[in-house]
Protein backbone atom coordinates (compact mmCIF):
# COMPACT_ATOMS: atom_id res chain seq x y z
CA UNK A 1 0.00 0.00 0.00
CA UNK A 2 1.30 3.48 -1.44
CA UNK A 3 1.88 6.40 1.47
CA UNK A 4 1.92 9.85 0.45
CA UNK A 5 1.72 12.96 2.27
CA UNK A 6 -1.16 15.32 2.04
CA UNK A 7 -0.89 18.54 4.25
CA UNK A 8 -0.83 17.22 7.68
CA UNK A 9 -2.48 13.76 7.36
CA UNK A 10 -1.08 10.74 5.86
CA UNK A 11 -3.53 9.53 3.28
CA UNK A 12 -3.17 5.94 1.68
CA UNK A 13 -4.02 5.33 -1.71
CA UNK A 14 -7.96 4.46 -0.63
CA UNK A 15 -8.69 8.00 0.72
CA UNK A 16 -8.71 6.79 4.42
CA UNK A 17 -6.55 9.22 6.33
CA UNK A 18 -4.28 7.63 9.07
CA UNK A 19 -2.23 9.15 11.96
CA UNK A 20 0.35 12.55 11.38
CA UNK A 21 3.68 11.75 10.93
CA UNK A 22 6.87 13.87 10.93
CA UNK A 23 8.96 12.75 8.16
CA UNK A 24 11.84 14.96 8.64
CA UNK A 25 13.77 14.02 11.23
CA UNK A 26 11.70 10.73 11.84
CA UNK A 27 12.69 8.64 14.79
CA UNK A 28 10.61 5.30 14.23
CA UNK A 29 8.13 3.41 11.73
CA UNK A 30 4.38 4.14 12.36
CA UNK A 31 4.11 0.95 11.14
CA UNK A 32 6.56 -1.61 13.14
CA UNK A 33 7.93 0.91 15.66
CA UNK A 34 11.33 0.12 13.82
CA UNK A 35 14.25 2.38 14.43
CA UNK A 36 16.28 1.87 11.33
CA UNK A 37 14.95 4.24 8.91
CA UNK A 38 16.57 4.94 5.56
CA UNK A 39 16.96 8.11 2.77
CA UNK A 40 16.37 6.71 -0.64
CA UNK A 41 18.16 9.76 -2.76
CA UNK A 42 17.62 7.47 -6.23
CA UNK A 43 13.77 7.61 -5.42
CA UNK A 44 13.21 10.73 -3.36
CA UNK A 45 12.01 8.33 -0.11
CA UNK A 46 12.22 7.59 3.66
CA UNK A 47 11.92 3.54 3.95
CA UNK A 48 12.02 1.45 6.95
CA UNK A 49 14.49 -1.35 6.45
CA UNK A 50 12.36 -3.39 8.81
CA UNK A 51 9.31 -3.97 7.15
CA UNK A 52 9.57 -2.05 4.17
CA UNK A 53 6.57 0.75 4.57
CA UNK A 54 7.20 3.99 2.36
CA UNK A 55 6.96 7.07 5.18
CA UNK A 56 7.31 9.55 2.93
CA UNK A 57 8.42 10.87 -0.72
CA UNK A 58 9.43 13.93 -0.35
CA UNK A 59 13.43 14.13 0.59
CA UNK A 60 14.63 17.55 -0.23
CA UNK A 61 18.29 17.38 -2.66
CA UNK A 62 20.75 19.61 -0.74
CA UNK A 63 22.67 19.19 -3.51
CA UNK A 64 23.62 21.36 -6.99
CA UNK A 65 21.28 20.49 -9.82
CA UNK A 66 24.64 20.38 -12.28
CA UNK A 67 27.35 17.18 -12.50
CA UNK A 68 30.66 18.02 -13.04
CA UNK A 69 32.96 15.18 -14.24
CA UNK A 70 36.59 17.02 -12.88
CA UNK A 71 37.62 19.26 -11.14
CA UNK A 72 38.33 22.06 -13.23
CA UNK A 73 34.14 21.70 -14.92
CA UNK A 74 33.27 21.83 -11.06
CA UNK A 75 34.69 25.15 -10.00
CA UNK A 76 33.39 27.07 -13.88
CA UNK A 77 29.77 25.73 -12.82
CA UNK A 78 30.04 26.66 -8.88
CA UNK A 79 28.13 29.53 -8.19
CA UNK A 80 29.63 30.07 -4.47
CA UNK A 81 32.38 29.76 -2.29
CA UNK A 82 34.05 27.52 -0.37
CA UNK A 83 32.04 26.72 3.40
CA UNK A 84 33.03 28.58 6.45
CA UNK A 85 35.62 27.32 8.47
CA UNK A 86 37.36 28.03 11.63
CA UNK A 87 40.66 26.90 10.54
CA UNK A 88 40.70 30.38 9.01
CA UNK A 89 41.26 33.54 10.94
CA UNK A 90 38.42 35.76 8.86
CA UNK A 91 36.35 31.93 8.73
CA UNK A 92 36.90 32.48 5.14
CA UNK A 93 34.08 34.77 4.55
CA UNK A 94 36.47 37.45 3.38
CA UNK A 95 36.97 38.66 -0.16
CA UNK A 96 40.01 37.68 -2.41
CA UNK A 97 41.72 38.34 -5.57
CA UNK A 98 42.84 35.21 -7.11
CA UNK A 99 46.18 35.31 -8.48
CA UNK A 100 45.21 34.64 -12.52
CA UNK A 101 45.54 37.82 -14.43
CA UNK A 102 42.16 37.23 -16.17
CA UNK A 103 38.88 39.40 -15.96
CA UNK A 104 35.38 37.84 -15.53
CA UNK A 105 34.58 37.74 -19.02
CA UNK A 106 37.94 35.20 -19.08
CA UNK A 107 39.76 37.56 -20.72
CA UNK A 108 43.82 38.59 -20.28
CA UNK A 109 44.39 41.85 -18.23
CA UNK A 110 46.34 43.87 -20.27
CA UNK A 111 50.33 44.14 -19.10
CA UNK A 112 49.75 47.94 -18.27
CA UNK A 113 46.92 47.50 -15.75
CA UNK A 114 48.79 44.28 -14.54
CA UNK A 115 50.67 46.28 -12.22
CA UNK A 116 47.41 47.99 -10.58
CA UNK A 117 46.18 44.47 -9.77
CA UNK A 118 49.65 43.18 -8.25
CA UNK A 119 48.85 46.08 -5.66
CA UNK A 120 45.39 46.10 -5.67
CA UNK A 121 46.58 41.88 -4.28
CA UNK A 122 49.04 43.07 -2.02
CA UNK A 123 46.56 45.66 -0.38
CA UNK A 124 44.27 42.78 -0.12
CA UNK A 125 45.99 40.61 1.90
CA UNK A 126 47.09 43.68 4.40
CA UNK A 127 43.41 44.48 5.13
CA UNK A 128 42.35 41.15 5.88
CA UNK A 129 44.16 41.05 8.97
CA UNK A 130 43.28 44.41 10.47
CA UNK A 131 43.77 44.31 14.37
CA UNK A 132 46.00 42.87 16.64
CA UNK A 133 43.44 39.93 17.57
CA UNK A 134 42.99 39.10 13.84
CA UNK A 135 47.13 38.94 13.66
CA UNK A 136 47.18 36.57 16.62
CA UNK A 137 44.42 34.25 14.67
CA UNK A 138 45.92 34.59 11.53
CA UNK A 139 49.72 33.16 13.33
CA UNK A 140 48.40 30.61 15.91
CA UNK A 141 46.10 28.97 13.07
CA UNK A 142 48.84 28.78 10.93
CA UNK A 143 50.68 26.97 13.01
CA UNK A 144 47.96 25.07 14.21
CA UNK A 145 47.50 23.40 10.42
CA UNK A 146 51.47 23.26 10.44
CA UNK A 147 50.89 20.86 13.71
CA UNK A 148 48.07 19.09 12.55
CA UNK A 149 49.26 18.06 8.97
CA UNK A 150 52.22 16.98 10.62
CA UNK A 151 50.62 14.18 13.11
CA UNK A 152 47.67 13.71 9.90
CA UNK A 153 45.32 14.92 11.98
CA UNK A 154 41.44 14.78 10.69
CA UNK A 155 39.04 18.17 9.45
CA UNK A 156 36.98 17.98 12.34
CA UNK A 157 39.96 17.88 14.97
CA UNK A 158 41.39 20.95 13.27
CA UNK A 159 38.41 22.51 12.98
CA UNK A 160 37.41 21.80 17.45
CA UNK A 161 40.95 22.80 17.88
CA UNK A 162 40.77 26.37 16.46
CA UNK A 163 36.96 26.74 18.34
CA UNK A 164 38.92 25.73 21.38
CA UNK A 165 41.89 28.31 20.36
CA UNK A 166 39.20 31.00 20.05
CA UNK A 167 37.14 30.88 23.31
CA UNK A 168 40.88 31.32 24.77
CA UNK A 169 41.58 34.00 22.92
CA UNK A 170 37.76 35.69 23.65
CA UNK A 171 38.72 35.46 27.15
CA UNK A 172 42.35 36.66 27.09
CA UNK A 173 44.19 33.33 28.03
CA UNK A 174 46.95 34.13 25.89
CA UNK A 175 48.58 36.88 27.51
CA UNK A 176 52.02 35.62 29.25
CA UNK A 177 51.93 32.32 27.09
CA UNK A 178 53.26 31.15 23.82
CA UNK A 179 51.24 30.87 20.96
CA UNK A 180 52.77 27.62 19.88
CA UNK A 181 51.70 26.36 23.42
CA UNK A 182 47.97 27.61 23.38
CA UNK A 183 47.65 25.89 19.52
CA UNK A 184 49.13 22.66 21.17
CA UNK A 185 46.92 22.51 24.24
CA UNK A 186 43.93 23.30 21.98
CA UNK A 187 44.95 20.53 19.38
CA UNK A 188 45.80 17.88 22.45
CA UNK A 189 41.87 18.84 23.94
CA UNK A 190 40.12 18.53 20.42
CA UNK A 191 41.73 15.28 19.83
CA UNK A 192 40.66 13.75 23.16
CA UNK A 193 36.99 15.46 22.43
CA UNK A 194 36.85 13.79 18.79
CA UNK A 195 37.99 10.51 20.19
CA UNK A 196 41.24 10.64 18.50
CA UNK A 197 43.64 10.78 21.13
CA UNK A 198 47.41 11.64 20.84
CA UNK A 199 49.70 11.49 23.65
CA UNK A 200 51.53 14.41 25.03
CA UNK A 201 54.91 13.08 23.72
CA UNK A 202 53.55 12.61 20.15
CA UNK A 203 52.20 16.27 20.43
CA UNK A 204 55.56 17.62 21.34
CA UNK A 205 57.32 15.95 18.97
CA UNK A 206 55.51 17.89 16.43
CA UNK A 207 55.36 21.15 17.93
CA UNK A 208 58.22 22.90 19.24
CA UNK A 209 57.46 22.78 23.04
CA UNK A 210 57.75 20.67 25.86
CA UNK A 211 55.64 18.29 27.32
CA UNK A 212 55.73 19.87 30.60
CA UNK A 213 54.29 23.02 29.08
CA UNK A 214 51.62 21.76 26.83
CA UNK A 215 50.14 19.73 29.56
CA UNK A 216 50.65 22.73 32.02
CA UNK A 217 48.84 24.86 29.65
CA UNK A 218 46.12 22.37 29.12
CA UNK A 219 45.03 21.77 32.27
CA UNK A 220 45.28 25.53 32.61
CA UNK A 221 42.90 26.36 29.61
CA UNK A 222 40.74 23.16 31.00
CA UNK A 223 40.00 25.09 34.40
CA UNK A 224 39.17 28.30 32.72
CA UNK A 225 37.11 27.68 29.12
CA UNK A 226 35.26 24.62 31.92
CA UNK A 227 36.04 22.05 29.29
CA UNK A 228 34.23 18.46 29.99
CA UNK A 229 36.37 16.17 28.31
CA UNK A 230 36.49 12.39 29.82
CA UNK A 231 39.93 10.46 30.25
CA UNK A 232 41.20 8.70 27.16
CA UNK A 233 40.25 5.20 27.34
CA UNK A 234 42.89 2.33 25.75
CA UNK A 235 40.08 1.25 23.16
CA UNK A 236 41.08 4.41 21.02
CA UNK A 237 44.62 3.68 20.85
CA UNK A 238 43.89 0.04 19.48
CA UNK A 239 43.07 0.90 15.73
CA UNK A 240 45.84 3.26 15.30
CA UNK A 241 48.76 1.09 17.13
CA UNK A 242 47.54 -1.93 15.20
CA UNK A 243 47.57 0.17 12.00
CA UNK A 244 51.20 0.75 12.37
CA UNK A 245 52.73 -2.90 13.78
CA UNK A 246 50.31 -3.94 10.38
CA UNK A 247 48.09 -6.19 12.42
CA UNK A 248 45.06 -7.41 10.90
CA UNK A 249 41.18 -7.44 12.28
CA UNK A 250 41.34 -10.42 13.48
CA UNK A 251 44.25 -9.10 16.64
CA UNK A 252 42.09 -5.69 17.18
CA UNK A 253 39.18 -7.55 17.58
CA UNK A 254 41.01 -10.00 20.15
CA UNK A 255 42.45 -6.98 21.97
CA UNK A 256 39.17 -4.96 22.08
CA UNK A 257 37.97 -8.29 23.96
CA UNK A 258 40.76 -8.33 26.21
CA UNK A 259 40.03 -4.67 27.43
CA UNK A 260 37.18 -5.13 27.87
CA UNK A 261 37.70 -7.88 29.83
CA UNK A 262 39.94 -5.85 32.02
CA UNK A 263 37.14 -2.59 32.02
CA UNK A 264 34.80 -5.30 33.65
CA UNK A 265 37.19 -6.30 36.25
CA UNK A 266 38.12 -2.50 36.76
CA UNK A 267 42.25 -3.37 35.92
CA UNK A 268 42.79 -0.81 33.68
CA UNK A 269 41.92 1.90 36.59
CA UNK A 270 44.60 3.64 37.47
CA UNK A 271 46.70 2.85 34.79
CA UNK A 272 48.29 4.74 31.38
CA UNK A 273 45.96 4.12 28.91
CA UNK A 274 48.69 3.40 26.41
CA UNK A 275 50.51 0.76 28.49
CA UNK A 276 47.34 -1.34 28.72
CA UNK A 277 46.58 -0.75 25.17
CA UNK A 278 50.00 -2.13 24.24
CA UNK A 279 50.17 -4.83 26.73
CA UNK A 280 46.63 -6.20 24.96
CA UNK A 281 48.08 -5.98 21.66
CA UNK A 282 51.29 -8.03 22.35
CA UNK A 283 48.93 -10.64 24.16
CA UNK A 284 46.09 -10.94 21.31
CA UNK A 285 49.25 -11.25 18.47
CA UNK A 286 50.73 -14.13 20.54
CA UNK A 287 47.59 -15.65 20.39
CA UNK A 288 46.22 -15.12 16.89
CA UNK A 289 49.89 -16.14 15.48
CA UNK A 290 50.95 -13.12 14.41
CA UNK A 291 53.55 -11.93 16.80
CA UNK A 292 55.32 -8.58 17.58
CA UNK A 293 57.82 -8.35 19.97
CA UNK A 294 57.74 -6.26 23.33
CA UNK A 295 59.99 -3.76 21.90
CA UNK A 296 58.14 -3.27 18.59
CA UNK A 297 55.08 -3.10 20.12
CA UNK A 298 56.78 -0.57 22.78
CA UNK A 299 58.06 1.85 20.17
CA UNK A 300 54.39 2.33 18.50
CA UNK A 301 53.12 3.16 22.04
CA UNK A 302 55.54 5.41 23.21
CA UNK A 303 55.87 3.34 26.50
CA UNK A 304 58.81 1.29 28.13
CA UNK A 305 59.08 -2.45 27.51
CA UNK A 306 59.07 -2.72 31.24
CA UNK A 307 55.84 -1.09 31.23
CA UNK A 308 54.07 -3.60 28.59
CA UNK A 309 55.66 -6.50 31.24
CA UNK A 310 54.03 -4.87 33.63
CA UNK A 311 50.62 -4.68 32.43
CA UNK A 312 51.02 -8.47 30.57
CA UNK A 313 51.43 -10.28 34.12
CA UNK A 314 48.31 -8.16 35.45
CA UNK A 315 46.06 -9.10 32.30
CA UNK A 316 47.43 -12.85 32.22
CA UNK A 317 47.14 -13.39 35.88
CA UNK A 318 43.57 -11.56 36.59
CA UNK A 319 41.99 -12.66 32.99
CA UNK A 320 43.29 -15.93 33.36
CA UNK A 321 44.87 -15.86 30.04
CA UNK A 322 47.00 -18.67 28.64
CA UNK A 323 50.00 -17.48 26.49
CA UNK A 324 52.26 -19.47 24.93
CA UNK A 325 55.49 -18.18 24.34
Amino acid sequence: MAIFIKGDNMVDNKGKKEHSVEVEGINECPECGGTHISKDYDRGEFVCDDCGLVIGDKIIDQGPEWRAFDMEQGEKRSRTGAPMTYTIHDKGLSTEIGWKNKDSYGNSIPTKNRAQLYRLRKWQRRIRVSNATERNLALALTELERISSNMGLPKNVREAASVIYRKAVNKNLIRGRSIEGVVAASLYGACRECNVPRTLDEMAESSRISRKEIGRTYRFMVRELKLRLMPTKPHDYIPRFCSELKLDGEVQSRALEILKEATDRELTSGRGPTGVAAAAIYVSSIQCNKRRTQREVAEVAGVTEVTIRNRYKELTEKLHIVVEL
